[in-house]
């Protein structure tokens, strides 16, 4: 008789849980994804209307060798699935003094862009380069190619002479810093740890890597719409017979003891499994799937102590009857003072007063995305998780009115006026869409104090066979990171089964 082949069920279909099931399938698993929308992508989705197309989640692609990894994992190609093409220039940004700022990946024209506020141009921009490119080099050898816990993880892979180059005692503020005279050009480069959600005065320096990951590296845009990468993945797990159920909530996991043996729907259908892997971030997993035994909130709240929710973000999808014709396919409008800034976000608890607001314009670089003449702005302004059992909640009509006012100051005159569809999302419609801890964006966010910029085990620590997937588990947030996170935790599970039958 043949040998049956093992079952996994993934709770959830954004990109980690795609991701993880389809290198599961790869490693001969007969894979079930269940997912509660109606549509696979979690974040990373697609509104429309009135003839502009917007992305809802994810704007910019960077690392797209994971992607192409992923897909070469089960014998495909990529290109042939989604186009991805390199955006230049990368951001245009924009100060409060008047200050703009093109970056780009090409080195002269950031040098000669940067030369606008500081005085040694050339040296720090070599200087900061060398320092990221080391870091990114370090964590090829580890971050992105095993599913880290902690230090002692960290620990196996590298010499104390690669740990002490990763900057272990600096934030990524004391990291550009160094290289940086210009407070322009920190806080610019500041803020490319927003990538995944974290504080650039508290988030560990080795994040800084992300500098060379934009600037060596490039970034991207899918054409058609970064939901591309979402229909593509569905693409092949439809060629790979994965059963994808969309429309089907999950109301908990199945136990025999401390081993998961599978779902139950909120339909009441079981789903039996010999792993089960939840793109929903572990703590609302903990809260919302598991037993409510003193165990598990005990669990929930050593987890929450060290592992705090990224930003959240109010997010306002803006058809307009003109093009802004100052503005490339990605615009950052900067605060004048990011430490207050950022302060308020993540110590306060509160919305900035002045907060830096991201346009993206996907029509920029594909013409299909709104109608001629016209702007699809994907308008995003990054805010505090919700605070679990919060009575009072921000009044988002009142801070919309304050992000078009910070707009229109800085250049977008007559941006009300323009808006003939309009779309927006919450940290409230994002928890409660797809479930984050907080309507968090980019899952945990990384705090050299409270987590040395680890995350939450994708092994659960009290149940044996549940993984996690996504943003709150290794290596983070942002569409290469949660795509990775399902790929090393399918790595992760076959570890575990050899070392079972060792």
């Amino acid at each position: 008789m043949l040998n049956q082949k093992k079952k996994a069920v993934v709770v959830g279909a954004g990109l980690g849980g795609m991701s993880a099931a389809i290198r599961l399938s790869a490693d001969g698993y007969d894979v079930t994804v269940l997912e509660k929308n109606s549509n696979v992508g979690g974040k990373l989705n697609r509104r429309s209307g009135k003839g502009f197309t917007f992305d809802t989640g994810p704007s910019i692609l960077t690392m797209p060798w994971v992607l192409e990894k992923l897909f070469k994992s089960v014998n495909r190609h990529l290109e042939d699935y989604i186009s991805v093409v390199r955006v230049e220039p990368q951001w245009r940004t924009f100060f409060e003094d008047g200050t703009s700022i093109d970056v780009s990946s090409d080195l002269p024209t950031m040098i000669a862009e940067m030369a606008k506020v500081s005085n040694e141009p050339h040296g720090s921009m070599s200087s900061l380069l060398s320092y990221s490119e080391k870091m990114y080099d370090l964590c090829l050898k580890s971050f992105y190619k095993y599913s880290l816990e902690d230090l002692k993880d960290l620990k196996k892979h590298h010499t104390l002479k690669d740990l002490m180059a990763m900057d272990p005692l600096s934030t990524v503020a004391d990291g550009t810093e160094k290289y940086l005279d210009s407070k322009h050009l920190q806080q610019l480069f500041n803020f490319f740890v927003m990538y995944v959600g974290s504080n650039p005065y508290s988030a560990p320096a080795i994040l800084n890597q992300l500098i060379y990951v934009q600037l060596g590296l490039g970034i991207h845009y899918v054409k058609g719409g970064m939901y591309e990468i979402a229909e593509g993945m569905k693409k092949v797990m439809d060629e790979l017979r994965i059963e994808v159920k969309t429309d089907t909530p999950v109301a908990h996991l199945e136990l025999e003891g401390k081993k998961v043996t599978g779902v139950v729907t909120e339909s009441g259908d079981v789903y039996r499994a010999d792993v089960v892997i939840s793109n929903l971030e572990a703590i609302p997993a903990y809260r919302n799937l598991a037993p409510s035994t003193g165990e598990v909130k005990r669990e929930v709240k050593k987890l929450g102590k060290s592992f705090i929710p990224s930003v959240s973000g109010l997010v306002l999808l803006l058809g307009t009857d003109r093009k802004f014709e100052n503005l490339k396919h990605h615009n950052f409008f900067f605060s004048e003072d990011p430490k207050k800034e950022f302060q308020q976000i993540f110590d306060q608890g509160v919305p900035a007063d002045d907060p830096t607001v991201y346009i993206g314009i996907s029509a920029r670089s594909d013409a299909s995305q709104a109608p001629e003449g016209k702007d699809n702005l994907f308008v995003l302004t990054h805010v505090p998780p919700l605070k679990e059992g919060a009575k009072t909640s921000t009044d988002w009509d009142e801070y919309r009115e304050l992000v078009l006012n910070k707009l229109e100051r800085m250049g977008m005159t007559g941006l009300r006026d323009s808006i003939e569809f309009e779309y927006r999302f919450t940290p409230e419609d994002l928890e409660e869409l797809y479930g984050p801890n907080g309507g968090s964006i980019y899952g945990v966010a990384s705090d050299k104090k409270k987590n040395s910029g680890f995350k939450i085990p994708s092994k659960s620590q009290l149940y044996e066979g549940l993984y996690f997937v996504g943003g709150s588990t290794h290596p983070g947030g942002g569409v290469p990171m949660v795509t990775l996170s399902g790929q090393l935790t399918a790595d992760l599970i076959k570890e575990n089964e050899l070392a079972a039958v060792k």
